[in-house]
């Protein structure tokens, strides 16, 4: 298959004795100045650690956080990662007050050797993204860089001057995690063990059409699930009621539905809609929720035996909404999860955030519980288990959130950059590093 990665990384440069200039990924939660979710900080270590090991005369890190309203916006300041992340590292780690200008440069000349600096939030600055090359030269003039460093791969799909304009400036390479990234998900995409199941979830089709498109031509399954599946069901005429959907987005929907009816025409490859769902007419934990049978109406007939089921059993109400996929669609994944040896998960299958009352399940996970626990195995013991890629944020987050980050083979720190890299479109960030 040949190099699945031709850009040169921090193992192919000498960084001893230089000031090394590492782009990190720290947008991660912070409520009340404690960090969340630190699942991006942990993902940046063995980078930093390797740097570290090399002798540097200094390293700075740079990153954005959310999306501030000016340089005065305290939540999106990124001082509270410098404290964790000299935990983590059992390290002293400088925090900046800015990212340009004379205090930084101050405090970046008087670092003592080997020092660690973290810099405040990019976007504080709009020459961030708007890729102002000015920008990017008052950051390398305020800590006198030799050599540029890319491994945030949240941020690579973009043409930033963190990402890009810099590049123009430095010698620039990749990083340990931006390289590990594009490895895992090029040789998903291009030469994956198979049968390769792919499920999409998440809310809008806009944002998938494309990695939708390509696993159509080159997975042996597609399911969808999630606020997604509800514009396909739209489009193959079910009432969805109050459910969320792209209504401008129902003619795509039809055409991927006709592709993916051509597609099973021609090979062995199937298209999973649901064929029920968990309604309710509100997403809040003290809403009775009820199974709506939309296909084969097999579970309302069973329901109402021995009389035929009344419309509302196969139809959903005009007040209500679709908040998970049905048990029947479930298991029809992950039947078909079972007998895959690949597995690309980007997107949850209902809403997962809403917590369950009582000693009850979370209302709107079930369909998403399936899901995981077919991947992995819900004894997470047998020796079938497919190779598996989980991306996007809200996938990624309730993973976590159950403590599972172990149990998958890859699970990406980049939601928008992982789909763009398996629709195989090329990514500023990573175009711009030298070539090896």
């Amino acid at each position: 298959m040949g190099n699945l990665f031709n850009k040169k990384t921090i193992k192919d440069v000498n960084l001893a004795g230089k000031r090394v200039l590492l782009r990190a990924d720290y947008n991660v939660p912070i409520v009340a100045g404690k960090i969340t979710d630190d699942y991006r900080l942990r993902q940046s270590l063995p980078t930093i650690r390797y740097i570290l090991d090399q002798k540097p005369a200094a390293l700075f890190i740079i990153s954005h956080l959310g999306r501030p309203s000016g340089p005065r916006d305290t939540d999106c300041s990124l001082k509270p990662l410098a404290r964790d992340l000299g935990t983590k590292l059992d390290r002293w780690v400088e925090f900046a007050p800015d990212c340009v200008g004379e205090i930084v440069a101050k405090m970046a000349a008087d670092i003592p050797a080997g020092g660690i600096m973290l810099l405040q939030n990019l976007r504080f600055h709009p020459g961030e993204e708007k890729n102002d090359p000015e920008f990017a030269k008052q950051i390398v003039q305020a800590t006198r860089a030799d050599v540029f460093v890319q491994d945030g791969f949240g941020v690579v799909h973009r043409a930033h001057a963190s990402t890009s304009a810099i590049t123009k400036l430095l010698p620039s390479v990749s990083g340990l995690l931006l390289k590990k990234e594009v490895e895992t998900i090029h040789k998903v995409m291009l030469d994956p063990d198979r049968p390769f199941m792919a499920v999409v979830g998440g809310a809008k089709i806009s944002d998938k059409i494309d990695v939708l498109d390509k696993l159509l031509d080159i997975a042996d399954g597609v399911a969808v699930g999630g606020a997604l599946a509800n514009t396909f069901l739209l489009a193959e005429k079910f009432a969805v009621g109050q459910s969320l959907v792209e209504a401008e987005a129902v003619r795509v929907a039809r055409d991927v539905l006709d592709k993916a009816r051509e597609i099973e025409r021609k090979r062995n490859f199937s298209f999973l809609l649901p064929v029920d769902v968990v309604v309710a007419k509100t997403a809040e934990s003290h809403a009775p929720t009820r199974i709506v049978d939309l296909d084969s109406q097999a579970l309302a007939d069973i329901q109402s035996y021995p009389r035929p089921p009344h419309h509302s059993a196969y139809t959903v109400g005009a007040t209500e909404k679709i908040l998970d996929i049905g048990p029947i669609s479930a298991g029809r994944i992950a039947g078909a999860i079972s007998l895959s040896r690949t597995v690309v998960w980007s997107g949850t299958m209902g809403v997962t955030e809403t917590p369950g009352l009582g000693s009850a399940a979370a209302p709107f996970s079930h369909g998403t519980l399936t899901v995981t626990e077919s991947i992995i195995g819900a004894s997470n013991k047998h020796a079938n288990k497919p190779f598996s890629v989980v991306g996007g944020g809200d996938t990624v987050s309730y993973v976590e959130s159950r403590g599972l980050l172990g149990d998958f083979n890859h699970v990406s720190t980049g939601g928008s950059a992982s789909l763009e890299l398996m629709a195989g479109k090329k990514l500023p960030g990573i175009e711009a590093l030298q070539d090896k």
